[in-house]
């Protein structure tokens, strides 16, 4: 809360009910009877799959959910200013306080705010807050929405004269490491009968707490109008904000009137240059990088889309190790406190809006690339909102350092889906295996692909109304088509997905054009096509991590081309993208049958598994990914011999072995000449479970959470990959469990339950604390394994 203005979380106790209550909106309605929720809320988690449901969102429902919220105004904010933000509404939210209708947001994804001054009561504690969610429309997207309020709710207070809702925007137009220039942008209202003088003053302060530098100015506004102030703080040997050093500063925004403090507003800055070079590719402060990127949805398996910070937190520590710096945000604008922590850790953004606009796209919903599609979704309200949702992303976004690129769309260019052109008789997408032939060819009666240019001239021209220091970009399906409608020409940067045949000769037609990969396979030869070209400076891998839909068809919920699975649980692939991207030493084993049987196991990769335990005398393939230059392999003390990653073609090792019981060792020898191991060993059968809690002390507010990891070992404690062991949770004490996850794509368990198999060994639980202080005990038990417990003290 800051001197003269009141922010406050709206996430706790709310009223819930499922299902269509005609007259909730009314503020004297009774909801006694109703569900005591905390936001975030996803109600779609709570209830079973069902293959009834869409594939296209996971198989699971949405429909319809209404929510109530009581809350006091005290006495002394009479003639104050109130606001209410819902961060995200999945979707048609219509909103109510006290019995007042305030409006509806189609869009699922748009942060929104209402100003509720004239409907509210100043020391009444009887205030309410309605909202009706109408998520009636399940198959309305490739990939798992969620329903219900499933990102947070905050009120702000201000006085009369304050600063605008996104009314500080601050930019770093001059950056070196001897000096920058910090350039801020302040917003203000005036909602008094009378003209005021203002003084306005920005100051800027580094993370250790000491002023950098101050600007002040003073203003006349106008009676009910607004003013803009403009000031520039110089800041000299700034900490630059980068990846690998995310140093960030505060800029305090005080707003005083006749010397009295009325308002105040902090802004994350920092201090950082961009530039893209159509030959050389991409430059931050000045120096030549590469993008290591892949792209993320929203959800988190069993949490669904409401997803506590404390989950990405872990998940970004995982891409980090990984080697990743950046991150495509798809295909839609995230909850702003992921933003916050690509700010915190140094992850590069592309933050986008639509994955469609005018043109109604395919939605799978019995599996995918299954016809007949469902045509819902968000083109029906593109037309009214799209300029409003867009501008709304890049004002309540833009002050966010990480973010380096604003798109406007994601394969809104994808052949026949609907958009047609003469150019070509007949044309298969990257993902049309099944799509039948009428379906490929043109269609004059479908929509013409040109009009994809004149839309995109106009959204990028609503980008640069409020943002002018970050290049417009968009991920083309098509490029070979929108290179020649124009629709490549209103983009400052081009984004390809799936077309890396076309970055030689495409930069020979284009040379002045800047390209990159915003969408790519995992492949060694899409890598390649980045490392090796100096114009392409970024690859974003679809996708970091698996998400609920866009599944092959019952009993596949997940789409499963992540580096981790649902629990956020690392695969084999993620160490082979570690070996190529990370600098720091590393080195991973994994085996696997000569035939490579393992291939298309559920939740597995043709790289292998990383266990030690199969038949005696079998012949295995054995294979190691690091970045050392030499590594040699010991089984069970004896040199299987050494190898060199220069020699391997695609910078992994192989070796075949015939099995036998005992230790698998990998030697690495690093370039700082260190040694670095991996041992698989043999392990015996299942007897015990054991268990880790990330934060054994959280804060008893009834939102923090801990992760508590749950593996199956056997007698001396060895992890047991494979077991699928029923395990079953409980909790005692100031806590409850909000979600549990294996990552097991066929798994339809309901995520209401809570007991869920183990999948290869693993299990993941997440515990949110209550609004009381103690101890939170969480027990694990299993049939035929000693059970297990940890402890976790909420203050």
């Amino acid at each position: 809360m800051s001197k003269g203005r009141r922010i406050e979380r709206m996430n706790l106790d709310w009223m819930f009910h499922r299902g269509d209550e005609p007259g909730a909106w009314y503020k004297g309605f009774d909801d006694a009877s109703w569900r005591n929720v905390t936001l975030p809320h996803d109600w779609s988690v709570e209830e079973p799959f069902s293959e009834e449901h869409s594939s296209g969102t996971g198989y699971l429902p949405g429909g319809i959910g209404w929510y109530r919220k009581r809350f006091d105004l005290p006495q002394d904010l009479q003639g104050k200013r109130v606001y209410i933000t819902f961060e995200g509404i999945y979707n048609n939210a219509q909103v109510w306080c006290n019995s007042y209708y305030l409006g509806k947001r189609p869009y699922g994804y748009s942060t929104f705010t209402y100003d509720i001054t004239d409907c509210v009561s100043i020391g009444d504690i009887n205030n309410v807050l309605s909202v009706k969610v109408d998520h009636k429309d399940i198959a309305d997207s490739r990939w798992f929405t969620g329903s219900g309020i499933y990102r947070d709710v905050y009120l702000t207070v201000t006085d009369q004269i304050h600063i605008d809702q996104y009314g500080v925007f601050a930019t770093t137009p001059e950056v070196s490491s001897e000096q920058a220039t910090v350039a801020v942008q302040v917003r203000l209202s005036n909602e008094t009968l009378q003209d005021e003088t203002i003084q306005v003053t920005n100051v800027l302060v580094d993370g250790d707490g000491e002023i950098i530098g101050q600007a002040t100015d003073a203003w006349t506004v106008l009676a009910e109008s607004g003013a803009e102030s403009n000031a520039t703080i110089v800041v000299a040997n700034p900490k630059l904000w980068s990846p690998d050093s995310p140093s960030l500063y505060t800029l305090r925004t005080e707003l005083s009137k006749e010397g009295v403090l009325i308002d105040e507003v902090q802004t994350v800055v920092g201090i950082r240059s961009i530039q893209f070079d159509a030959n050389k590719g991409f430059f931050l402060n000045g120096v030549n990088m590469k993008m290591r990127g892949v792209c993320v949805h929203h959800d988190a398996g069993g949490l669904g889309a409401a997803v506590p910070a404390k989950v990405w937190v872990r998940r970004l520590t995982a891409l980090k190790e990984m080697g990743c710096n950046a991150i495509r945000m798809s295909h839609n604008p995230p909850a702003p406190n992921l933003l916050d922590l690509c700010d915190v850790m140094g992850f590069l953004v592309i933050d986008e809006a639509f994955d469609e606009w005018e043109g109604v796209k395919n939605k799978w919903s019995t599996g995918h690339n299954v016809y007949p599609p469902k045509h819902f979704g968000y083109y029906e309200d593109f037309p009214q909102w799209g300029e409003a949702d867009l501008k709304e992303m890049v004002l309540r976004d833009r002050n966010h350092p990480s973010i380096i690129m604003w798109s406007i769309g994601n394969e809104v260019d994808y052949p026949n889906d609907p958009y047609c052109h003469p150019y070509f008789e007949t044309m298969t997408g990257n993902n049309d295996a099944n799509k039948p032939a009428a379906e490929r060819q043109y269609d004059p009666n479908k929509p013409n692909a040109d009009r994809l240019a004149t839309i995109a001239r106009r959204l990028a021209k609503y980008v640069k109304e409020c943002d002018t220091t970050r290049p417009v970009t968009a991920a083309l399906a098509f490029p070979e088509l929108s290179n020649l409608t124009g629709y490549a020409d209103a983009l400052d940067v081009v984004g390809y997905n799936y077309k890396e045949q076309f970055y030689e000769e495409d930069h020979q037609k284009y040379p002045d054009r800047v390209t990159l990969g915003s969408e790519n396979s995992s492949s060694f030869e899409a890598w390649l096509a980045v490392r090796d070209n100096d114009y392409i400076s970024a690859q974003f891998i679809w996708t970091g991590i698996d998400y609920l839909g866009e599944a092959k068809g019952w009993p596949v919920r997940v789409a499963q081309a992540g580096f981790m699975d649902l629990a956020g649980f690392k695969k084999s692939n993620y160490y082979y993208r570690q070996s190529l991207w990370s600098d720091k030493p590393m080195v991973h084993l994994t085996s696997m049958k000569v035939d490579n049987s393992e291939h298309g196991a559920r939740g597995r990769w043709a790289g292998g598994v990383p266990h030690w335990n199969w038949a005696e005398g079998e012949q295995l393939k054995i294979a190691c990914h690091t970045n050392c230059e030499e590594v040699e392999l010991f089984l069970n003390g004896r040199s299987l011999g050494a190898k060199h990653l220069i020699d391997a073609p695609k910078l992994y090792l192989t070796w075949e072995v015939a099995y036998e019981e005992g230790i698998l060792e990998a030697v690495a020898k690093g370039a700082d000449g260190n040694p670095y191991t991996c041992v698989l060993r043999t392990v015996s059968k299942p007897e015990q479970i054991a268990m880790h809690v990330d934060s054994p002390d959280l804060k008893a507010d009834g939102e923090d959470i801990a992760h508590v990891e749950i593996q199956v070992t056997d007698s001396e404690g060895r992890f047991v990959y494979g077991s699928d062991d029923l395990i079953e949770l409980s909790v005692e004490g100031p806590g409850e469990i909000i979600g549990i996850e294996n990552g097991d794509s066929q798994d339809l368990t309901p995520y209401s339950s809570k007991s869920r198999k183990a999948f290869n060994g693993k299990l993941l639980a997440y515990i949110r604390t209550q609004q009381a202080p103690g101890r939170i005990v969480v027990k694990a038990a299993s049939r035929g394994l000693q059970p297990a417990q940890v402890e976790i003290t909420t203050v």
